[in-house]
């Protein structure tokens, strides 16, 4: 995956389109991640002993990481992510400025 737990990314489509957030958690195995305040869906809760009233909350869901692009650290636009290997070790570099992600 191009984005990792704690990236800011910005939503490119999707009902969300434009707005941006920083990555909570990345489900690899279904190319989705979740994104902090973005596709807020509503959830039916029974009582339990953590919610004894029950009722509806809102929470994230997951969105597919094609919807997503990285935000470039320098310039703070949405970037495509490139590879490079520095001293034996793979990094992420943004494809706008060049510079070093992790």
């Amino acid at each position: 995956m191009h984005v990792k737990k704690g990236d800011k990314v910005k939503v490119i489509s999707g009902k969300d389109k434009g707005k941006e957030g920083v990555i909570l958690s990345a489900i690899p195995k279904k190319d989705r991640v979740l994104v902090e305040g973005i596709n807020i869906v509503k959830k039916h809760v029974k009582p339990n002993q953590l919610n004894p009233q029950g009722g509806i909350v809102s929470q994230e869901a997951a969105i597919h990481v094609s919807n997503v692009m990285l935000i470039d650290p320098k310039t703070g636009e949405p970037t495509r992510v490139g590879y490079k290997t520095e001293d034996g070790n793979k990094v992420r570099i943004a494809k706008k400025s060049g510079k070093v992600i992790d």
